[in-house]
């Protein structure tokens, strides 16, 4: 009895209190509306890219590193370097993974694809984010891109400068998914 009428207390309380139960405002929040070329296309869509790249670029640094700490022994001191085999090994895995935790929301009625690495600005307090369909693909295609168009060598040496070096080598400058050339023209568009 003491117990319950504690907890009564303590409700009536919180409904009391400004900020408490009584005067929430109820969230809500909705799937987003995708187009046909989100929904359809089995390429990554372009205002999307940037996002995608990142990802990618998070998932790589990822690997590798956990690849690097499981060459290290307590008494080794320093970094020790990936041989070739298992670099190329560790590279082609992360973009075979299952992508399945990534997906899109939208905010403030941008689309942005949301999934570990990816956290940047504002968070809202609720949001829906569509996961599956043609996105786990899409993203393992973004990846394979990127392992031919860089190749797993030049990747490797951007990951051992750092997390940021391997995204600015994916992502960022001329004419990259994240370089201001391709979002000032996806903008006039």
């Amino acid at each position: 009895m003491r117990l319950s009428l504690s907890l009564l207390l303590l409700l009536f309380r919180a409904w009391a209190i400004p900020g408490g139960l009584g005067d929430r405002v109820p969230l809500t929040a909705t799937a987003p509306q995708l187009d046909d070329e989100e929904k359809y296309s089995t390429h990554m869509p372009s205002h999307l890219r940037c996002d995608a790249c990142r990802a990618v670029a998070y998932q790589m640094w990822q690997n590798l590193a956990k690849a690097e700490t499981k060459l290290h022994s307590p008494n080794s001191g320093g970094q020790q370097e990936l041989s070739e085999s298992v670099y190329l090994d560790v590279l082609d895995r992360s973009c075979s993974r299952n992508w399945q935790d990534y997906g899109v929301r939208e905010v403030d009625q941008v689309k942005h694809l949301t999934g570990p690495g990816l956290s940047k600005g504002r968070e809202p307090s609720i949001s829906v984010m569509v996961t599956g369909g043609p996105w786990p693909t899409r993203l393992s295609r973004t990846c394979f891109h990127y392992l031919g168009e860089f190749g797993e060598d030049q990747i490797y040496e951007a990951h051992q400068q750092g997390q940021g070096a391997l995204e600015a080598l994916l992502c960022r400058g001329s004419h990259r998914a994240c370089s201001e050339e391709v979002s000032n023209t996806r903008e006039e568009l």
